[in-house]
Order: C-alpha cells, then sequence, then structure tokens
C-alpha cells in the first residue's frame, strides 16, 4: 500500500507535545499552524490550525496502527468504522497552500469571543460604539456584530475582526 496520510488526535493543547514525540520517532509529519493576531496580547501568537490533530505520513502496513495510538500524548488515529481514514495528498496540499496563505498575509486575526459578549469598536467609522458580538464570518477576518443604537434597537453590521474589542466586566 505503501505511505499515506492520516490523522493523529492528540489530547487537548498537547499538539505541540505531540508533534516533537512524532518527530523524534523519524515520522513524517505536518502540523498546520497559523500566526495569529489575538485581541488579548498575552494569548499565543502561533496557533493550531487544526486544534487536537497532526497529520502523518506512513505505510501503516509496515508501522501498525498501535505505534501511533500510543505515543505519548495522542489519542488515536482518526478511523471511521475502525479502519484508519487516509487523507488525501491534495487535501494536504491544500491544506499547506492555505496556511501559508494566511502567513503570507501576516497571520490571521483571532477572536476569542463568543456570541452576545459585549464588545467596543475601537476604530473605522463606528469608532466608540458598543456593540454585541454575533460571529466570525467564515473564511475570513470578518465579524458580524449588532451596534447598539438609540431606542434599544440593533443594527447588524459586518467589519474586520481587528476594529473591535471585548468589554471587560467588573
Amino acid at each position: 500500500m505503501g505511505k499515506l496520510w492520516y490523522a493523529v488526535y492528540s489530547q487537548p493543547n498537547k499538539e505541540d507535545s505531540l508533534w516533537r514525540q512524532l518527530q523524534r520517532r523519524s515520522i513524517e509529519v505536518f502540523y498546520p499552524r497559523i500566526r495569529v493576531k489575538p485581541v488579548n496580547p498575552r494569548s499565543r501568537k502561533i496557533r493550531p490550525y487544526f486544534p487536537r490533530y497532526l497529520f502523518v505520513n506512513v505505510d501503516l502496513e509496515e508501522i501498525g496502527v498501535s505505534k501511533l495510538q500510543y505515543i505519548p500524548f495522542a489519542v488515536g488515529v482518526v478511523s471511521f468504522g475502525g479502519e484508519p481514514a487516509i487523507v488525501p495528498e491534495n487535501l494536504i496540499q491544500s491544506i499547506k497552500q492555505k496556511v501559508q496563505e494566511i502567513d503570507q498575509a501576516g497571520g490571521e486575526t483571532f477572536i476569542d469571543l463568543k456570541q452576545g459578549d459585549q464588545i467596543v469598536i475601537e476604530n473605522g467609522p463606528f469608532m466608540g460604539y458598543e456593540a454585541i458580538f454575533d460571529l466570525r464570518l467564515p473564511d475570513s477576518d470578518r465579524v458580524q456584530v449588532f451596534l447598539k443604537m438609540l431606542s434599544d434597537r440593533h443594527l447588524r453590521v459586518e467589519m474586520d475582526a481587528n476594529q473591535i474589542k471585548k468589554i471587560k466586566k467588573g
């Protein structure tokens, strides 16, 4: 069968440790990470593109599934119906390309906000206004918020994620 790509599931927040363990065992591993611009400046600047997942290129018939499942910090190989799921080479290449595009663009603005959080708009035409965070728009650095208007009405607005900041309670 030869070498194929498989996804390995890691313990929570242990992707870096699992990555090092796989490298120590000379296993070809693809660990997609992206540079992010977090709202909180003390947050990590490099984060996994797929939290808890890494990809390995191995011949499972040669090394066996158990070798991957019992590596420290691994939960197991992603499987369906008891069979390890093969990740197509073209998907791995697409992910590599997307990660490279994000890095070339200077990173991704990462928003640690939940729906309903109170935010303030820090720049742009609505600077100084308060709003309610609704959602992060898929595949973009844009968010949707509900801008507080007069008479308790809210206006749905889309804007760049780096224009908003969570209002701290207290």
